[in-house]
């Protein structure tokens, strides 16, 4: 007779919607073979589509805490992707931050970086 053993594994924080999230990653991340690598990338594809920046970085905090490093690492991506030739004012609201330089500073730090907003377009959508 097999006893059941049920270990409680305190998950601090995090949401039930995610914990399920993480769980249909890791189910079909363990399918992955050789052959069907285009399948878990459309997978994976598909997954990060209508992702919010909130739900993004909640599941960052919980594959970090889990351990999951190639879910942790495709999230990181999407958001890096997602804010790439996005306004300063844009990313910030993204990230929550309050805008603490003065103008002044603000525009030397865009002079010392000139490189950074060259050739790009950049896009102000929060999206």
């Amino acid at each position: 007779m097999v006893e059941d053993d049920y270990t409680l594994i305190p998950l601090p924080n995090m949401h039930t919607q995610n914990l399920i999230v993480i769980i249909e990653y890791t189910k079909k991340h363990g399918e992955k073979t050789n052959s069907n690598e285009e399948e878990i990338k459309e997978f994976d594809k598909e997954f990060m589509k209508d992702k919010s920046y909130q739900n993004m970085f909640e599941l960052v905090i919980a594959a970090n805490y889990l351990h999951i490093s190639d879910l942790m690492n495709l999230l990181c991506q999407t958001i890096a992707d997602r804010i790439k030739n996005k306004s300063v004012k844009a990313v910030r609201q993204i990230f929550g931050l309050i805008n603490d330089y003065t103008p002044e500073e603000e525009e030397k730090v865009r002079e010392e970086h000139t490189w950074a907003h060259e050739g790009n377009e950049i896009d102000e959508s929060l999206d």
